[in-house]
């Protein structure tokens, strides 16, 4: 069988696969592993522990520290790959996956005209596949640096200058900090909404913990309780334009909108370091307008927007998607209408994505060894006594 992505996620699902002695071939359209960990910015380290962040079959290193950096989970993957002698082809990029004309299994289309087929299928293509930015009118008259925040990659061609970081997702209030703490004369960050922040670890105790304990727990149930935790926790931050939510901390997560961790957004906020302005509503002329009717005219725009999955193209036209373009099922769960069919790597739990994935990555070379167990049954049955 086929796993499309060479990431943690796909990685970890060829392992288990193997280990179970099934033939799991990676198909990776870059040059080498880990390549979307490769172009995060530099300061990157993992939100989760690395004792909670390890992959099936081999330990993260204790002197990658607590909080892994991006450069070591790149070591980790390469480490992984290695370890565990998974079979990857490097630079086949899959661009739409069908049944075969006798409906029994998947045919690939990749790069070079290939044609491979197989009898199932793991889509690990990624959760940040491709940046999104959103389609703000004179963007592209407008004479200032852009860039996405895929493109950042730390502080140093931005120290003297005006930056605008638009978005306050994780990625958005750590390159804020960055660009603070690498020397930036002036650091915007354009806030939509108001997200819920918290504290990466309490004394000694990781947030991904808590994360753990109230995965499976009603929303509202935990919305409660975490209001208390975060008036306790984080301090109000309303006087410098970021109010408390006034929705759920679950019920946003439940929505795709995972809480920032604080590795020093809220000391650059009281500060008044990193300025809270509203949301950007268009670039006009030299300046960009905010939602609230201000103008700002920074040196360089960075847009930590987000991504999007991009799996139209790829299995779009198997009804496997929901309206966001997110699948239906993942894990271990195939859609009815296209068993075989899996996918890992595509939520971002409050739980840990690596965490998950890992054991996306049992349950997934479990369910594929019962159907492969059924089929071997069937065809048995079916020999001439």
């Amino acid at each position: 069988m086929y796993v499309v992505g060479g990431g943690p996620g796909g990685l970890a699902a060829a392992h288990a696969l193997r280990a179970r002695g099934i033939r799991a071939v990676v198909l990776e359209k870059s040059d080498r592993v880990g390549a979307s960990w490769r172009r995060h910015y530099d300061r990157l380290h993992l939100h989760t522990t690395r004792r909670l962040s390890a992959l099936p079959g081999l330990p993260m290193p204790r002197r990658f520290g607590r909080w892994v950096s991006r450069d070591d989970v790149v070591r980790y993957l390469e480490k992984y790959a290695e370890h565990h002698e998974l079979e990857i082809v490097t630079g086949v990029e899959v661009s739409r996956i069908e049944r075969t004309p006798d409906g029994t299994g998947w045919l690939l289309r990749a790069s070079g005209g290939r044609e491979l087929t197989g009898g199932a299928v793991v889509v690990a293509t990624g959760h940040n596949h491709t940046p999104r930015v959103p389609d703000w009118p004179g963007r592209d008259a407008w004479t200032g640096e852009f860039l996405h925040a895929s493109q950042y990659r730390n502080a140093q061609p931005f120290t003297g200058r005006d930056v605008l970081v638009v978005g306050a997702g994780n990625t958005g209030a750590e390159i804020a900090v960055d660009l603070v703490e690498g020397g930036a004369a002036r650091v915007r960050l354009s806030v939509r909404t108001a997200p819920h922040i918290v504290r990466r670890s309490t004394l000694g105790w990781a947030a991904q913990y808590t994360g753990v304990l109230v995965r499976r727990l009603p929303a509202g149930l935990v919305d409660r309780l975490a209001r208390p935790v975060a008036r306790l926790s984080v301090p109000d931050l309303s006087a410098h334009g970021l109010p408390r939510p006034d929705t759920g901390l679950y019920s946003r997560v439940r929505q795709g909108a995972i809480p920032v961790q604080d590795v020093g957004l809220i000391d650059a906020v009281r500060r008044g370091r990193v300025e809270v302005v509203a949301a950007v509503d268009r670039f006009e002329d030299e300046a960009v307008v905010l939602a609230d009717g201000s103008r700002v005219d920074p040196d360089a725009v960075v847009a930590a927007t987000g991504y999007v999955r991009a799996l139209e193209d790829l299995v779009g036209h198997l009804d496997v998607l929901d309206a966001g373009g997110r699948p239906v099922v993942h894990g271990a769960r195939t859609p009815r209408n296209a068993p075989g069919l899996y996918f890992t790597g595509f939520t971002n739990p409050i739980s840990g994505m690596f965490r998950e994935m890992a054991i996306d990555a049992e349950k997934i070379a479990k369910a594929v060894a019962r159907a492969s167990a059924r089929h071997t049954d069937r065809q048995v049955s079916r020999l001439p006594v």
